[in-house]
């Protein structure tokens, strides 16, 4: 398979933004725009990669369930 290494670098850090309920009551706005910024991140690594990507992979991305993407690319590590 080939290195979609930054790709699940932002998946993760995406969903831990999610999770980081601290920072969205410190600061929502802050909180939403890393979240734009990190989902903006996603879309231009999809379209640098999707030559590339396996279908099932390219399927995920297309329908924006990055949880699933991130999966996929966990279990298709071992």
């Amino acid at each position: 398979m080939s290195d979609f290494t930054h790709l699940r670098v932002l998946l993760q850090r995406r969903i831990d933004l999610i999770a980081d309920h601290a920072f969205r009551d410190r600061d929502a706005s802050a909180h939403l725009e890393a979240l734009k910024n990190v989902s903006e991140e996603i879309t231009a690594e999809h379209q640098k990669l999707r030559p590339q990507l396996p279908p099932r992979l390219n399927h995920f991305l297309t329908q924006a369930s990055f949880s699933k993407a991130l999966e996929y690319l966990d279990s298709s590590e071992d």
